[in-house]
This record gives structure tokens, C-alpha cells and sequence, in this order.
């Protein structure tokens, strides 16, 4: 069980004290000496044994048994209700009439003290498509671009780096397999993500992957007419995901985290051009080698449907 972090004794210290003072081993005094409490701490435990034998031991709570100074449960409840309407802690104290510590107090017991709680929780919807191809799910990440190393990687703030400018990293992930397709474009204009979009598809296709589905975000880019004109002659359909909604696209969102960590920061780059020279080398160690949690420790490139030789013939 647990114990008071300043108690001296475990339940049974407290049980071998009882018996040496009703024994008559030793006197209430003595044995306080002994076991290092104070003469009032030994007769408690002394007269808990005495009664209630070894249950008595035991550490309770001290909790008073009554609170007639408490907030009634109508009381609370309004609170409650108030709150789920989008009031704030003071509107709700100078409303009821309670102080703002205890209007906190309870909001805060209730996991209600932070407005995001007043939201049910959006269950988890995990899926995967059941074949190569059949979902290629796309995204964008900002990266800016380094004409030095900047705090971030040298930790001293004065190595500022802004005004350097942007370049955007085009991710396309498989949803079965988990393959990785990237680009490094100047910009989220229509023609970068129309153009990327090719790329991908022959990219996959020279893996023996037939694409015939994308899902991206609601980015002008990607709901621009250059957009749809290159899916419908690629034959893919395009469908968007949900407004605010970034976890519908959670491939994408994941493996950009991933190469945020193990790429785009994992070094100190001098400038852009190094940085971009140790991305194909880190997307084959993605595709080819790194373990994936979701595919039970194995690489991407394992759910790809290629056989041996084509896997050699493919791994240069």
C-alpha cells in the first residue's frame, strides 16, 4: 500500500510496536523511544491495534467526516451548468456568489477548468487501405531555408537566420505501405504541387505501385484547377480532408514529424544545399531500412508487392 511520505513506519513496524508495549516488553515510553516516535504517535497505534487489530494500521485519510462548510451539490451543479455554457470561472463566481479559488477549485474537479474539456473527446479512427496505391496521402511541411546554422541547431540565440527565406518539402506517403516519396519545391503554388504530384505517380509506378487515389489538405494549391487537371490525367481521385482537421491526413502529418527529427534537425547543416543532399539518402534508409512501428518492425518497402529480385533489382 501507500504511505505517508513522512511516515516512520510500514504497517508492520507499527504492528511489532503494539505488541512490545501490550506484551509489557517494553513501556509506551520506551518503546516510542525505540521505534523513534513521539509518545502520542506510539499510544495510536497502540490503542488502533488494541481495538481493530491489524486493519487499524493502516494509513486513512484525513479527510474530516463532516464539511458543513462545504459547496452544496446544488451548488456545484450549477457551477456545472454554467461553465458548459462558455462562462468564464469570474462570471460564474460573481454569478453564484462563491470566490474565484472556490469556483476554480471545483471546475477543477470537475475537468472542467480548461475550455478544450467542455469538447468530448473525437474517438480515434485508425485505417488502412488494403493494397498499395490505393491511397497516397500528400502534404506540405515550411522549411526555412539556412545560409548559416541558426540557434536551433547551436543553441546560442543570437545565430538568427531570418530573412533567408522558405523552401517547402512535398511528402507523399502510401497509405498500405507506408513508401515515401519527397520533393524539395520553392514554392505551395499550383504549378509546384500539380507538377510534384507527377512526380510521385511515376515514382510509385516505378516501384510497380498503380496510384489511383490522393488525399490532401484544402490548401489553394491543392484545390486549384492546375491540381485537378494533372489527378484527372494521372485517372486518381482526389478527395480532401475535413476543415481543422489534420489527423484525417495523419500519414502524411506523422512521417513529417519523423523527418523533421531524423533529417531536417538531426544535424548541423552549413546551408540549404547540404541539407537537401542528405535527403534522398535518408528517404532510401526510410523506405528500405528503418523499422516501422505499424508494419511490425519492418521497413516500408516490405508491404511494397514486389518480389525478391525485383526488390534487388530496385534497391541501388
Amino acid at each position: 500500500m501507500d504511505y505517508h511520505h513522512h511516515a516512520r513506519l510500514t504497517i508492520y513496524r507499527r504492528e511489532e510496536l503494539a505488541e512490545t508495549v501490550i506484551q509489557g516488553r517494553l513501556s509506551l515510553k520506551e518503546a516510542a523511544a525505540e521505534f523513534k516516535l513521539s509518545r502520542q504517535s506510539a499510544a495510536k497505534w497502540v490503542r488502533r491495534f488494541r481495538t481493530e487489530k491489524q486493519p487499524g494500521l493502516r494509513d486513512r485519510s484525513s479527510r474530516p467526516h463532516r464539511s458543513p462548510r462545504s459547496t452544496s451539490p446544488e451548488l456545484i451543479d450549477r457551477v456545472q451548468r454554467l461553465r458548459r455554457e462558455r462562462w468564464t470561472g469570474v462570471r460564474i463566481a460573481q454569478s453564484t456568489g462563491l470566490s474565484r479559488a472556490t469556483v476554480s477549485r471545483i471546475l477543477t474537479r470537475l475537468k472542467l477548468n480548461k475550455i478544450r474539456m467542455l469538447e468530448p473527446a473525437v474517438p480515434i479512427v485508425r485505417y488502412e487501405l488494403p493494397a498499395p496505391g490505393d491511397l497516397l496521402h500528400i502534404d506540405i511541411k515550411k522549411l526555412a531555408r539556412i545560409h548559416k546554422p541558426g540557434h536551433r541547431i547551436t543553441g546560442n540565440p543570437q545565430d538568427e537566420t531570418r530573412g533567408a527565406g522558405w523552401e517547402f518539402l512535398y511528402v507523399a506517403i502510401d497509405d498500405h505501405s507506408r513508401i515515401a516519396f519527397t520533393a524539395l519545391l520553392p514554392d505551395e503554388k499550383a504549378t509546384s504541387a500539380s507538377s510534384f504530384l507527377r512526380q510521385a505517380v511515376a515514382y510509385f509506378a516505378h516501384l510497380g505501385i498503380q496510384v489511383r487515389r490522393v488525399m490532401t489538405d484544402n490548401g489553394p494549391c491543392f484545390c486549384s484547377t492546375l491540381f485537378a487537371q494533372a489527378g484527372g490525367d494521372l485517372q486518381l481521385r482526389h478527395t480532401r480532408t475535413r476543415i481543422y482537421t489534420p489527423r484525417t491526413n495523419g500519414n502524411a502529418e506523422r512521417f513529417i514529424q519523423t523527418a523533421i527529427r531524423e533529417w531536417a534537425y538531426a544535424r548541423l547543416y552549413q546551408n540549404s544545399a547540404e541539407r537537401l543532399r542528405h535527403l534522398a539518402p535518408w528517404i532510401h534508409q526510410y523506405n528500405w531500412h528503418r523499422p516501422h512501428t505499424a508494419l511490425n518492425q519492418k521497413p516500408p518497402i516490405s508491404r511494397s508487392g514486389l518480389d525478391v529480385n525485383n526488390l534487388l533489382t530496385h534497391h541501388s
